[in-house]
């Protein structure tokens, strides 16, 4: 196996006169998606303690050189072996790990919105109702969609009130993404 670390940079960003001893044989590459890496290979596998503060003096170094937007990757002596975690109830993972988001329709990931910069496709706590949501509709036009209720609790712990509201607001066929309904279906 290759033994590597990658800093991966989601915009193409001109990557300028790299030290030398920071960055010893590095090679300079673009992702499919138009990002830039810069990987720098290394002769051993890093135990997991070693690459967390080696990973963050690297972090540190390309804060300094300006660099604000990426991640830094490790290969690492963890068994690869991993065991999987089967979770029966959406909420106990994510009481684990949050809540995990992709985008779905392959659009850019920011858009302006009268005028300010808005992430595409990511629900957020909103300001008329309790989320809110950027997309864009069929015309291309970027817009906000406000759902769920302020004063209502969602209960998707609950099987029985589950059931109830997608059948209630048909979440078999939520419709589409520029509307209320995708939303408050897909939080359910």
């Amino acid at each position: 196996m290759k033994h590597f670390v990658r800093i991966v940079m989601e915009k193409q960003e001109i990557v300028e006169g790299l030290n030398e001893s920071v960055f010893p044989n590095h090679e300079i590459y673009e992702t499919d998606q138009g990002g830039t890496v810069i990987e720098i290979p290394l002769n051993v596998m890093l135990d997991e303690n070693t690459a967390n503060e080696f990973a963050q003096r690297l972090a540190d170094h390309m804060f300094e050189s300006g660099y604000e937007d990426f991640d830094i990757e490790i290969s690492t002596d963890i068994d690869e072996d991993v065991d999987e975690i089967t979770y029966e109830d959406v909420d106990e993972f994510h009481e684990d790990y949050g809540t995990l988001w992709f985008n779905e329709d392959d659009e850019l990931d920011e858009a302006e919105y009268q005028g300010r910069k808005v992430k595409l496709g990511k629900p957020t706590r909103g300001d008329v109702k309790k989320f809110k949501v950027y997309v864009r509709n069929p015309k291309g036009n970027v817009v906000k969609v406000n759902f769920g209720s302020k004063d209502h609790r969602i209960k998707k712990s609950d099987p029985d009130a589950r059931r109830s509201f997608r059948a209630r607001h048909n979440c078999d066929n939520p419709g589409p993404r520029h509307k209320a309904r995708y939303w408050s279906c897909k939080k359910w």
